[in-house]
């Protein structure tokens, strides 16, 4: 008898993430630090354990190796499974066709062999760029309440955004009767959040049709979702209600990070019923200097602290040295930031110096946007970075 999983998860974490710039320059946007210890991929991951769901495919195309080496055998998740646990799977060469991912419905048609080795009743979706809290099994309970062929979960935004997302038109009991990819005049705000819970045999059926046809673009959105509703399979909607946010930008990065700020967060990563698992890096205690100043920030473990941090992120070993200033920024694991250098509205990427003097970003009451510092540059001293600008190079100033 074959041994089985009632539900895997298939995550599609293989994206270049282009509108966050210099930032995914050499990794994929689900590595991209988040919140000072945290990677964005380690809540779609934190939500499966957390939901029971013990088994997970992690689908990798955009410059994969920090990403597996981050995920690793999946024990910071209890995701280090003798059956089950967490797989990277990459594009690979097969016998009859072989081929890069060409959208999120083809990377996993070309990995059924890995969801058909578990048997299971259900495949859950997922997207590795959004950061949230889900309790994913009451999604699959309501799944199986519907007797749904395909359950996705939605959530309201702002009707001016709507043509941004895919957009559920439903019946008063949730079933969709219409699914819009990015309309341009969205007839309801009812976005998709890329979440979606198949029965097993209609997804593989689907996928199947979707790869034998030479017109389809490979895409869930655009082919697959579509191409069930015209059939007459039933598809439901599953509202969910709580924080989500799509971190594909640098604003919407930006936010998230600040969200978490504040003794009443927008985005509570300390609640003890729903914990966020993450590799944690090898690092002494945070210190804190005599004459430092500090309010309203997230300091990681190994981080120096000598001059004033207000209303910021620090991942682990950020130095601040005596008489450098930090506001309103975000700042990730081991960039620095040399004594009287000022930082600003801005985001600076791993391992990046900024010298004496130097000045980045600009107040963002200005209005002139937020600097974005790429991974293992320097900044010379006295440099000024303009708010908005966005450097992936030594830059020595003007």
């Amino acid at each position: 008898m074959q041994r089985k999983k009632e539900c895997v998860a298939m995550l599609l974490a293989g994206g270049q993430g282009s509108r966050l710039y210099a930032l995914t320059n050499n990794i994929a946007k689900p590595a991209v630090a988040f919140g000072g210890k945290y990677r964005i991929i380690d809540f779609p991951l934190s939500n499966c354990i957390n939901s029971g769901i013990d088994t997970v495919g992690v689908l990798t195309q955009y410059e994969p190796l920090e990403l597996n080496e981050y995920i690793g055998n999946g024990q910071p998740w209890d995701l280090d499974r003798s059956f089950g646990g967490v797989h990277i799977l990459s594009p690979y060469q097969a016998k009859k066709k072989s081929s890069w991912f060409e959208g999120t419905a083809n990377a996993i048609y070309q990995n059924m062999a890995f969801m058909q080795k578990y048997n299971p009743d259900y495949v859950l979706i997922l997207s590795g760029d959004h950061i949230y809290k889900m309790d994913y099994a009451a999604m699959l309970k309501a799944h199986k309440a519907t007797g749904a062929d395909c359950t996705i979960a939605a959530i309201e935004v702002p009707l001016k955004e709507a043509s941004r997302f895919g957009i559920l038109n439903t019946n008063a009991d949730g079933s969709i009767y219409q699914f819009e990819e990015k309309p341009k005049q969205p007839k309801s705000n009812l976005a998709s959040m890329g979440i979606y819970i198949f029965t097993a045999s209609k997804l593989f059926k689907y996928l199947k049709e979707d790869d034998e046809n030479p017109a389809s673009s490979k895409d869930f959105g655009k082919d697959v979702l579509p191409a069930m509703l015209n059939a007459g399979e039933k598809m439901f909607s599953y509202r969910f209600q709580g924080y989500w946010k799509d971190v594909g930008t640098i604003s919407s990065l930006w936010e998230a990070n600040m969200d978490l700020l504040g003794e009443e967060p927008n985005f509570d990563v300390n609640d003890p019923d729903w914990k966020i698992h993450s590799r944690n890096p090898l690092a002494p205690p945070e210190y804190i200097g005599e004459h430092a100043l500090l309010g309203n920030s997230l300091i990681s473990l190994g981080c120096e602290i000598g001059g004033t941090v207000i209303n910021s992120v620090l991942s682990s070993n950020v130095v601040i040295e005596e008489g450098a200033r930090v506001i309103d920024s975000v700042l990730m694991a081991g960039s620095v930031v040399r004594k009287g250098a000022t930082v600003c509205y801005s985001i600076v990427d791993e391992n990046t110096v900024i010298e004496e003097g130097a000045a980045v970003g600009e107040d963002k009451e200005a209005g002139a946007g937020i600097a974005v510092l790429g991974r293992n540059i320097r900044i010379g001293a006295g440099a000024k970075v303009a708010g908005g600008q966005i450097l992936d190079k030594d830059y020595k100033g003007e």
